[in-house]
């Protein structure tokens, strides 16, 4: 092959492969959901990893094989980690990586004071998803002058490891929870304005 038609051979290669990586680039750069989306889709990876976790791992472990029990001392009592622990570490951790949004786990009935809610859209929100079964809450605040979209969405008891644990816990405000019964909500807040 002549030199020429390398040349030529490699531009058209290169020019070729230039349009794919120019319209991607272009693609990724440009917002094609709304926070709505975004919060909606972030809730189920990290509701499908939670119920995966209680389910498979601790109600498994802890009340259908009885090998290891889960603590909230759970470095202490050489045991697992509970799901909200869980929870509230991956939040942790992604907020050292990331201010684009951040998520906790809280609770109108909050074991741990922490998890209580804060401002008026948390606790709309809880209140909202724990009389409304099934749906979301969304609303937008303004905290330290960035303007923010906030979700709520019911984190449900989903296995018996879940009841048995809120309900017999000696800080517990709530003692009477179910399978299914709304225990919190997830808050994912995604800054808007700011």
């Amino acid at each position: 092959m002549s030199r020429l038609k390398k040349v030529l051979l490699t531009s058209s290669i290169v020019a070729v492969l230039a349009i794919p990586l120019t319209a991607s680039s272009e693609i990724a750069e440009t917002p094609t959901f709304t926070p709505k989306q975004l919060a909606d889709w972030l809730h189920l990876v990290m509701s499908t990893d939670r119920a995966v976790y209680t389910k498979k791992i601790v109600n498994r472990l802890v009340k259908k094989d009885k090998v290891i029990k889960a603590s909230e001392h759970f470095e202490d009592d050489k045991a697992l980690v509970l799901p909200a622990q869980m929870f509230r570490f991956g939040a942790e951790e992604v907020s050292k990586k990331t201010d684009q949004f951040t998520y906790s786990l809280q609770s109108l009935w909050p074991i741990n004071k922490q998890n209580a809610p804060r401002t008026d859209v948390e606790k709309a929100g809880l209140a909202y998803v724990a009389e409304n079964k099934g749906e979301n809450y969304y609303g937008v605040e303004e905290l330290g002058g960035t303007t923010y979209f906030t979700a709520v969405y019911a984190d449900p008891a989903v296995a018996p490891v879940c009841v048995s644990c809120h309900n017999e816990h000696k800080d517990t405000p709530k003692s009477d929870f179910k399978i299914g019964d709304v225990m919190g909500g997830v808050v994912i807040r995604i800054p808007v304005k700011g």
